[in-house]
């Protein structure tokens, strides 16, 4: 049994029109989403072996506070075939990763990220900037990854985790 995780970058900026969508930052509110998503992997207890991202700039960011938030000892590996992946490619990335880890996450864009998780769950699900999907598959190795072979355990959506935290704050 392995776990991939699934994030996708946190809001980005368009305040410089001139920047290439490659090199993008994170806007305010990515750079308070991002950490936000890492602690709500800290306190459910998800923390992947592994952290392979796209080398673009705001997947970059997304990547470096998420682990820092939850406090990860994990390396970030940067793979240029995330960057504007298909659903199929990102199979393909997660089919590379190493057998020692039971776990990985994957930090990338849209709307390849939504195609992985219908790829390998067969739902459908609505990934806005910084959500998180957990996807049990079962395999072995990665190089099995295949069509239909994941679970979703659960999505985390940081605006709906929000919310829910704040409501509770109330209570």
């Amino acid at each position: 049994m392995k776990t991939l995780y699934v994030l996708r970058h946190a809001k980005s900026s368009w305040d410089e029109a001139g920047l290439s969508d490659f090199d993008r930052p994170l806007n305010k509110r990515g750079t308070t989403t991002a950490p936000f998503m890492g602690e709500t992997m800290a306190s459910n207890g998800f923390e992947p072996d592994v952290i392979v991202s796209s080398p673009a700039v705001r997947a970059r960011e997304t990547s470096q506070l998420v682990k820092e938030a939850a406090r990860m000892t994990v390396d970030i590996i940067f793979d240029e075939r995330i960057y504007e992946a298909s659903a199929r490619t990102l199979q393909l990335v997660a089919s590379s990763i190493d057998d020692r880890f039971e776990s990985a996450m994957i930090v990338g864009h849209n709307p390849g990220m939504e195609g992985l998780i219908r790829l390998l769950t067969g739902k459908s699900e609505e990934m806005p900037t910084a959500a998180l999907a957990i996807i049990d598959l079962d395999i072995e190795h990665w190089n099995e990854i295949d069509s239909g072979l994941g679970e979703l355990r659960r999505i985390i959506r940081p605006k709906e985790e929000m919310k829910l935290e704040k409501r509770d704050q109330r209570k």
